[in-house]
């Protein structure tokens, strides 16, 4: 797996490499000898042309490891680990797809995406599970537009990127 590069996002409460929580990168000084970890940052046009994916799961090994799978290929990736805080930080109209796992304490996904919808009505959603859920029950339980694929636990990196690719083409 090649070097992740990590997006600066500007306009946001504090200037972060990542948005989320769970989630840290050490900077090394000049003066102690050690070696600095290097952060590419990408240009405005780069930017543009980056989909943007949120990623919610309390899991945080496997919003780390989704985001870094999905940031080597040029998806620009904000993470969560707290349902409620994803509600309290959503920016309508700024992500195209959302990866929301299904079973979350504090508020299930599903939930969680109904809320969301509400707030965004035109972004796609992809559901995480690692259960055996019925997934045409759950469309027909919870019959949400925007919803378009489930994805199932354990997943490797390379099928999540090819889900996600085509979920936004």
């Amino acid at each position: 797996m090649g070097r992740p590069t990590f997006l600066m996002h500007e306009g946001t409460d504090d200037d972060k490499i990542t948005k989320g929580d769970n989630y840290e990168h050490t900077f090394l000084s000049e003066p102690t000898g050690l070696q600095k970890k290097s952060v590419n940052f990408t240009t405005i046009e780069e930017k543009r042309l980056s989909k943007v994916v949120l990623v919610v799961d309390d899991d945080p090994d496997m919003t780390s490891v989704f985001s870094l799978g999905l940031q080597d290929e040029g998806f620009e990736v904000y993470t969560y680990n707290d349902p409620l805080e994803v509600l309290s930080q959503f920016r309508p109209n700024l992500y195209d797809l959302l990866l929301v796992d299904i079973n979350m304490p504090k508020m299930n996904g599903i939930d969680l995406s109904r809320k969301l919808l509400e707030l965004d009505s035109n972004v796609k959603i992809c559901f995480i599970t690692a259960g055996e859920a019925n997934i045409e029950v759950l469309r027909e339980l919870y019959p949400t537009r925007g919803i378009g694929c489930f994805i199932r636990k354990p997943v490797t990196i390379d099928e999540l990127v090819r889900r996600v690719k085509a979920e936004l083409d």
